[in-house]
């Protein structure tokens, strides 16, 4: 993926029409398949620079690509008009240096912690193996088990990276699904069971927090059929996920 930015230089008094105009533009530049995401942002200090970044999937689809294709006219139509108050305009690769600041908390931290997790897979469990669809698939589980997947879950959700230290990390994950063949039904009762289980070990009912835990869920019992079939070969070596709150972040309400 290629970055661009456009700094633009905007009197105020046109400031109002450069707006609407990028709003009009950002139909097209949205249906573009070479446009990941886009934003406008407007300097505080002087009100009339303007940053736009336009994250594309490669400098080429963008140039040739976007710019070659059906949605560049519609776009270009409505930003002609600012064209000369354009101060710079570059391509920028990513570094991979990012991460995400302590303004917003870890899945962890807003769950609990380690106590709230280690609750959670106890009941879990608990009920696992009580159940005849999913019971068996676990039978002879190791005691420490449920406290290895609360270390698993831990580190996916932001917390201490203790299940890549002390259990082996994704590999060893991988290694517990391979082969044994999980049905769609057995997945699906996994997560019922597992959603039962958040809200009897009091982990937090909020929209966002449980919305940002069953995609995990979802996604994570997904690879899980996916990679346990009989044939599969999933990549062997990889990190562990890192989990976020995707799309809602956590609602604070403002005191």
């Amino acid at each position: 993926m290629i970055v661009e930015y456009i700094r633009y230089r905007v009197p105020a008094e046109r400031s109002a029409e450069f707006e609407a105009a990028y709003r009009r533009a950002a139909a097209p530049l949205a249906s573009a398949p070479q446009c990941v995401d886009y934003e406008l942002t407007r300097c505080v200090e002087e009100p009339a620079c303007y940053i736009l970044r336009i994250t594309w999937s490669s400098a080429e689809d963008h140039l040739q690509g976007f710019r070659g294709g059906p949605h560049f006219a519609a776009f270009f139509a409505e930003i002609r008009p600012y064209v000369s108050d354009i101060e710079e305009m570059r391509h920028y690769a990513p570094t991979g240096i990012r991460g995400q600041g302590a303004a917003v908390p870890t899945l962890y931290d807003w769950a609990g912690g380690a106590e709230a997790l280690e609750r959670l897979t106890e009941i879990f469990y608990g009920h696992v193996m009580e159940d005849d669809l999913i019971g068996p698939l676990f039978a002879g589980m190791d005691p420490g088990h449920p406290r290895y997947v609360a270390m698993w879950l831990g580190e996916v959700f932001g917390g201490p990276d203790r299940y890549t230290r002390e259990r082996g990390g994704y590999p060893h994950m991988l290694s517990q699904h391979l082969g044994k063949g999980i049905t769609e039904p057995q997945r699906r009762r996994w997560v019922s069971l597992l959603l039962d289980a958040a809200d009897e070990a009091d982990l937090p009912g909020d929209p966002e927090f449980r919305a940002a835990f069953l995609g995990y869920i979802e996604w994570g019992t997904r690879l899980a059929f996916a990679n346990s079939q009989p044939g599969a070969a999933p990549i062997a070596h990889a990190p562990v996920p890192h989990w976020g709150w995707g799309v809602a972040p956590p609602y604070v309400p403002k005191g």
